[in-house]
């Protein structure tokens, strides 16, 4: 498989990043955008020209427009935005007067420095959060299972919310600690619930419903909303 090639696509007056892919193993076309970086990954299979795939494209643009509308707006970290934390609205406040960093009074986060460290600053200050509310969670629901855990990470990965390996290292997205405390649960929950059962079998989701009771509800959240959690912040 070749490095997909980098371009842009202009569809209904907007200019997105385009990757085209060419599998020699691949029997048709096939199309994915990637709504969190909001780009198009065009596969090709032997023999198909670039132009047939442009084409192919262009047939698809209605269905892209509308997967593009369909999106939750994007939320940036600045002065006036709200942004929620376990769930909870919360309204951010610059202040350039302060040398606190940033810290949160009464449904506001609260952010100093420089302006156009805001951002920034704000998405570490989140994933310190996100990395406290896991850990102690996290510890807790393995000493339930008789587990040991030998690391927990914080990322931003794409398409995840979680991940465990058979070495007892954890990893979290740290837009979790974004989303409802049930939300949260369930997540960690289910990645605990691999330090027992390392697949997604009958044993292991059992489990999963014993350390969080909210769990088939939690997952229909994530699946109805968990795009608009890759919608705060930067790209």
């Amino acid at each position: 498989m070749t490095p997909p090639k980098e371009a842009s696509h202009r569809i209904g007056g907007r200019l997105l990043p385009l990757f085209i892919r060419r599998r020699p193993g691949a029997v048709r076309m096939t199309l994915r955008l990637d709504t969190r970086a909001e780009a198009l990954h065009l596969t090709l299979p032997k023999g198909i020209s670039t132009a047939e795939g442009l084409a192919f494209l262009n047939s698809r643009e209605g269905w892209i427009e509308a997967k593009l509308k369909a999106l939750p707006p994007r939320v940036p970290f600045q002065d006036g935005a709200v942004v929620p934390i376990l769930g909870r609205d919360h309204l951010i406040r610059y202040r350039p007067l302060d040398r606190r960093g940033t810290w949160v009074e009464e449904g506001v986060i609260h952010v100093s420095g420089h302006p156009e460290h805001l951002p920034r600053r704000l998405q570490d200050w989140l994933k310190e959060r996100a990395k406290a509310e896991i850990a102690k969670r996290v510890h807790a629901k393995a000493q339930a299972v008789r587990r040991r855990v030998r690391r927990v990470s914080i990322r931003d990965p794409k398409a995840r919310w979680g991940s465990c390996t058979q070495a007892g290292h954890l990893a979290f997205s740290w837009r979790l600690v974004l989303a409802p405390v049930a939300v949260l649960d369930y997540v960690i929950s289910h990645e605990v619930a691999h330090l027992v059962e390392l697949n997604h079998g009958v044993r292991f989701w059992r489990l999963v419903h014993q350390l969080a009771p909210g769990a088939a509800q939690a997952r229909a959240w994530l699946v109805r909303h968990g795009n608009s959690l890759h919608r705060y912040g930067s790209v």
